[in-house]
């Protein structure tokens, strides 16, 4: 029964654990953008070639979900699909447009395009 008790605990104390990782690890990845900006600097610097009919296809924080924004960019698919695009892209600028992207996703608390 004692066995069985520590088990319990341990598992539990594991699943806590785990779970305060992924949710620090998850929130680090989108924290430090400023959303406001990023909007203007997506409307500035993205949405020449993500329109309806241009060659990067139509893209708005509608278009992914917060967990897909967040692997598009850690993952750095953008790079892969249109190599030396993001070079012209300041990494402050570049985060403050992830922000507005997770930020407004289409799961999120407050879904939104850039205006398109």
């Amino acid at each position: 029964m004692k066995n069985c008790v520590k088990s319990l605990i341990f598992l539990s104390l594991t699943l806590l654990v785990a779970t305060l990782v992924t949710t620090t690890v998850v929130q680090a990845a989108i924290e430090g953008g400023d959303a406001k900006s990023g909007k203007a600097l997506a409307n500035e610097k993205c949405k020449y070639c993500h329109v309806t009919g241009a060659d990067g296809g139509t893209m708005t924080p509608l278009s992914k979900t917060q967990q897909q924004w967040e692997r598009f960019y850690t993952k750095d698919q953008h790079n892969k699909k249109a190599p030396g695009t993001w070079d012209k892209i300041k990494t402050n600028e570049l985060i403050d447009i992830m922000q507005f992207m997770y930020d407004h996703a289409a799961d999120s608390p407050q879904p939104a395009t850039c205006g398109q």
